[in-house]
């Protein structure tokens, strides 16, 4: 194997000389600000591979989020304010202070007491200590399902969870009983209202029953785009357009891909 701490520190030089005076003007012009769209991307790239089992693309974008990560931090030290080394000891006292259970001397059952100790920790720690509740501290930027995912994760951790996933299957059929009520009176608010409660009672199904929904819609999207894709290619075949074809033809070429699936 080669030497982690000599490949760890040629890339921080690399990255360092991209900022430095005879850098790249593109680096040298980036921001915490203008990098957080690349964070965001490469993270999704990450997923990708994941999803695709490729292994040589996913040591490939794990690459890039690294490059991601310490040209941050090479932007905070230009400015004066931290640099990798600081972020790395961070994350070394973080996971050392959060894992009494290897580094020290506690006792844990099993990986849901490991959860309520971790939350602990955290709510303990001088960075978190302004936290008024155990919800606080979810990133608002992130994605709508997953952000439902973490704060109902966060709550279960405490024992605020349904007991059986039964009884999250009829707090779906209520909410779906509301939206219908409120789509009768034709209530827009109400609507937007009900459709929220929906998807966020089917976060906490998925969850329950340990599906993540973000990857479990993705997949979704993914099969809806391949069949449609197929659809199109077939009646390009007959030389014809889809829009040569009303809603029911459409619908017998969409069950039947759908049937040989």
């Amino acid at each position: 194997m080669e030497n982690i701490g000599s490949l760890f520190e040629e890339l921080v030089s690399i990255i360092a000389r991209l900022r430095g005076r005879d850098g790249c003007p593109w680096d040298k012009q980036q921001t915490n600000e203008t990098l957080k769209p690349g964070l965001i991307e490469e993270s999704y790239e990450i997923i990708d591979a994941i999803d695709e089992k490729n292994d040589e693309k996913l040591e490939e974008e794990l690459g890039d989020l690294l490059m991601q990560i310490l040209l941050n931090s090479q932007i905070a030290q230009d400015e004066g304010r931290f640099n990798i080394c600081g972020v790395i000891k961070k994350i070394n006292e973080k996971l050392l202070r959060r894992h009494p259970h290897v580094f020290g001397e506690v006792q844990v059952r099993d990986a849901q007491e490991v959860l309520k100790n971790w939350e602990m920790i955290k709510r303990q720690e001088y960075s978190n200590r302004d936290r008024e509740s155990l919800v606080d501290g979810v990133p608002s930027h992130l994605p709508a399902l997953m952000m439902a995912r973490k704060v109902q994760t966060k709550a279960s951790r405490v024992g605020f969870d349904w007991e059986k996933s039964e009884d999250i299957l009829k707090k779906v059929e209520e909410e779906m009983e509301e939206l219908k009520e409120s789509i009768d009176a034709a209530q827009p608010e109400g609507i937007e209202e009900e459709i929220g409660d929906i998807l966020f009672s089917i976060v906490n199904l998925s969850r329950f029953l340990n599906v993540d929904p973000e990857d479990a819609l993705r997949k979704t999207i993914a099969k809806f785009i391949r069949r449609f894709k197929q659809m199109e290619s077939e009646i390009a075949a007959k030389g014809k357009s889809i829009t040569d074809y009303n809603l029911t033809e459409l619908d017998k070429f969409w069950d039947a891909i759908k049937e040989n699936e």
